[in-house]
């Protein structure tokens, strides 16, 4: 991986030597058994066939925390037709919904089936390594692209790096409405709540290149890869923001943090952070960076 190193510090410090998988299909057979752990995607399918007028198969075909679809394409080495190919296949997928909702339906329910985000379907483009023309043309499309690098150490370490992450973002106008229509709200919600919800949104997007916006009824999620903080919509005196921070490490204070494993609640996360004024804003920030990091 670029600029990292791995070391075993038993007895004798030892390098452990990257390398790269002798075949393609040894990538995609790791990342696909543990596909929710690795990329926070629920996997589908494998292959997955577009039809004989399309004439593709799909690498891998999945769900992520959020419920945007996401579809995997796999290199063994650097090539420059991975990010190209992947697009043609989420063009297919874009056209063909209802089939790709029957899927869902089948392999993970009615509920997971109703709930899938067609407004941020994803691509993430899993190979051995990327060329700076590679990550330029990301930024030049309108849709959610993940650039990952990956290597094997050993006999069983696998390294992922993510090299360039692109949100379709939103555009201009359309977030310019939607400010305002938060402007407006604020004579309902209370001001300072919306300027509070501001304040955290500046905060979470100001960790770090490659953090994208998920935009969903009943959340709002920040992703790096897999989503490191969702947050709810403004209540009338708190902000409630669910964090991927292991709460068993974490000194919980009453009214500020709360252990929520195995508890119900919109997006993701087991820990909770309660908001009320912008000094909690402040005290959440090592929160906020230790739940980045883990993404």
């Amino acid at each position: 991986m670029s600029g990292l190193r791995l070391f075993n510090t038993k007895s004798m410090v030892t390098e452990v030597v990257s390398r790269l998988a002798e075949v393609e299909a040894d990538v995609q057979g790791l990342v696909e058994e543990s596909m929710e752990t690795l990329l926070g995607v629920r996997f589908l399918a494998s292959e997955y066939g577009t039809g004989p007028v399309h004439g593709g198969r799909i690498d891998s075909l999945g769900l992520d925390e959020n419920g945007s679809p996401v579809i995997v394409e796999y290199k063994r080495s650097t090539d420059a037709g991975v990010i190209n190919q992947g697009l043609f296949y989420l063009s297919w997928l874009m056209d063909h919904r209802a089939e790709f909702e029957h899927l869902v339906r089948d392999r993970l329910g009615v509920t997971a089936a109703s709930q899938v985000l067609w407004s941020g379907p994803r691509l993430i483009c899993i190979a051995g390594d990327f060329t700076r023309y590679d990550v330029h043309a990301v930024r030049e499309h309108r849709r959610s692209i993940d650039l990952v690098r990956y290597r094997l150490f050993g006999s069983d370490l696998l390294g992922l790096e993510t090299v360039a992450s692109v949100s379709g973002g939103m555009p201009v106008a359309r977030r310019a409405r939607r400010q305002a229509v938060a402007r407006a709200a604020a004579g309902v919600q209370g001001a300072s709540m919306v300027e509070l919800a501001s304040a955290v949104d500046e905060a979470l997007l100001g960790l770090g290149d490659g953090v994208n916006r998920v935009e969903r009824k009943t959340y709002r999620a920040y992703q790096r890869l897999r989503n490191f903080a969702c947050v709810c919509p403004p209540q009338r005196s708190k902000l409630l923001v669910y964090l991927k921070v292991d709460p068993k490490g974490v000194d919980l204070v009453p009214g500020f943090t709360r252990d929520v494993s195995g508890l119900g609640h919109h997006g993701t996360g087991d820990l909770e952070v309660q908001l009320r004024t912008p000094r909690d804003v402040e005290r959440a920030q090592e929160l906020f960076r230790a739940s980045y990091a883990a993404a």
